[in-house]
């Protein structure tokens, strides 16, 4: 009798399993009218950041994951050959689309067309809603279900907080935007912390990251990242039409250049103790494309000749192939916020250098368990970077081990919110 109870519980279980699925279908079946809704979203808003195009095939994984059945469009905002490339490499049944709108109307028949087939509209993560004119027009062309997924929302200011308070879901990237949605009379269960879709990241160029590593004699585990940044990004170095008058670039320059030597020399002098205690090499690369040309000022040149000789360079790269690299090195210290998730996201210990001036996004690390491999920087010495860089160093188990929690952390988060999709709109 008694050997014979799990096997009748298993059965049991598996019953439950499938009827629990036939019941998720039959509500995607009612609110949508199939069994395989159609997902429209919107992402991909500049493509001189690796971390932001890193959240479009991070938010494709994640709703192929949760949502296998469903159809998916990417209205996506910027417009990139190489990078729409790449998405259709890994991604090949997930069209395409692009598009203004005016007046609410959207310019392209292609939008138009996924306005009509489309059951429900996403926002995809960012530092702010940047896509606020296309949510507005799918609301007022459809009035169809809309939310937003791993956003930040440092200030609600009227117009946005009119369509938000439409909006059937509103997920913040980390919690100090869901205070801040409080504080501006914003709440409700269909609130909640979805961290940024950069942690649902599964593509990878071994290819190119092998053959770049195999090149620089650059082994498993035997070197660490660093990644640059200036207080404020400079776009008027990325493009000519950036909008930015003489008065502000003046402004920009003074604050990066009052800041850049004594950040970066504190991540130096972690580079500068790792070679000498491990005798293992540093390889700097960028986030962003304008950062390509900043790696000899910020972080290479003024290091000891010792130091320099074991140091590489890598220029500007898709998040592809830097998921690749950063899932070989031993750490990740970044001053951007996205290559340490794209490291953790593969199982590599990383720190986060913080700069105030880098929004309130960083809050996710502290959220997520992180928080002593999240450093703010004006508050933190060198010293109290490169003793932590040993701690891990020496125990590195538990450093990876550290990670793992970070990432259950997430995927706990991500269960939440998909359920709250579920029960709100399917």
């Amino acid at each position: 009798m008694d050997s014979t109870l799990p096997q009748n519980r298993r059965a049991f279980l598996r019953q439950v399993s499938l009827m629990s699925a036939a019941l998720l279908a039959s509500r995607i079946a009612l609110a949508s009218g199939k069994d395989d809704p159609v997902i429209l979203f919107t992402s991909g808003w500049q493509d001189v950041n690796i971390g932001d195009i890193a959240h479009t095939p991070g938010l494709i994984a994640l709703l192929k994951q949760r949502l296998p059945k469903a159809r998916l469009i990417l209205w996506k905002r910027s417009r990139s050959e190489k990078v729409e490339t790449m998405l259709h490499h890994y991604y090949p049944d997930v069209l395409i689309i692009h598009g203004n709108v005016v007046d609410n109307v959207p310019a392209s028949e292609a939008v138009k067309q996924a306005f009509r087939e489309a059951d429900f509209f996403l926002h995809g993560s960012g530092p702010m809603v940047v896509a606020l004119d296309y949510l507005e027009a799918w609301h007022a062309q459809t009035n169809k279900p809309f939310g937003l997924f791993g956003v930040t929302i440092q200030n609600s200011y009227p117009r946005l907080k009119t369509l938000l308070s439409q909006a059937s879901l509103i997920f913040t990237r980390e919690t100090a935007s869901i205070e801040a949605l409080r504080k501006a009379g914003l709440s409700g269960s269909h609130i909640a912390f979805a961290p940024d879709a950069t942690f649902a990241l599964t593509i990878r160029d071994d290819t190119n990251a092998n053959a770049f590593l195999a090149a620089n004699d650059l082994k498993l585990r035997q070197f660490i990242c660093a990644i640059p940044r200036l207080r404020v990004t400079p776009y008027y170095r990325i493009s000519a039409n950036s909008g930015w008058s003489e008065a502000k670039i003046k402004e920009v320059n003074a604050l990066n250049d009052t800041w850049k030597e004594a950040d970066h020399a504190k991540l130096r002098e972690a580079m500068i103790a790792w070679v000498r205690a491990t005798g293992h090499k540093v390889l700097v690369c960028p986030e962003m494309t304008y950062q390509a040309d900043l790696l000899d000022e910020l972080l290479i040149d003024p290091l000891p000749a010792d130091v320099k000789a074991k140091v590489v360079k890598h220029g500007y790269w898709l998040p592809d192939e830097a998921a690749a690299v950063y899932a070989q090195a031993h750490t990740v210290l970044s001053f951007e916020c996205h290559s340490p998730i794209m490291a953790a996201v593969n199982g590599t210990p990383c720190f986060y250098l913080r700069q105030p001036q880098d929004t309130i996004k960083g809050q996710m690390y502290y959220d997520l368990g992180l928080g002593d491999w999240t450093f703010e920087i004006e508050q933190t010495t060198g010293r109290q970077i490169t003793d932590r860089l040993m701690e891990v160093t020496t125990n590195y188990k538990a450093a990876q081990k550290n990670v793992q929690k970070a990432l259950a952390n997430v995927n706990s988060r991500y269960d939440k919110t998909f359920r709250i999709l579920r029960e709100t709109w399917l």
